[in-house]
């Protein structure tokens, strides 16, 4: 990981992070990625996959109508806004085949 893939990742994430903060999350994410890469020398031939470690049980809450912010709260730190909704990048074209 270097310093200008940790920009990137922090503009995507919105960050504003300092020339310190850039070089300390370059260090920091390289050493996340190299534990990362240290799983896949792990034999899992022989382990059943799974969605969870644990057994799970239904947590949902029942459902309760409750009134929601208003469209101007909601969207008032939105970098771009269309009418009442999010604006955001198209990332899609409407001609791209999905069904791979």
């Amino acid at each position: 990981m270097d310093i200008d893939n940790v920009r990137k990742v922090a503009k995507l994430a919105r960050l504003d992070l300092s020339e310190a903060d850039l070089a300390t999350m370059t260090t920091q994410l390289s050493a996340i990625l190299s534990y990362v890469d240290q799983l896949k020398e792990l034999d899992t031939d022989n382990v059943e996959p799974m969605a969870h470690p644990l057994p799970l049980k239904n947590v949902f809450r029942p459902d309760e109508l409750r009134p929601s912010l208003p469209v101007d709260e909601a969207l008032k730190n939105a970098p771009a806004r269309s009418g009442d909704f999010f604006a955001v990048p198209a990332i899609l074209d409407a001609g791209d085949d999905l069904s791979h």
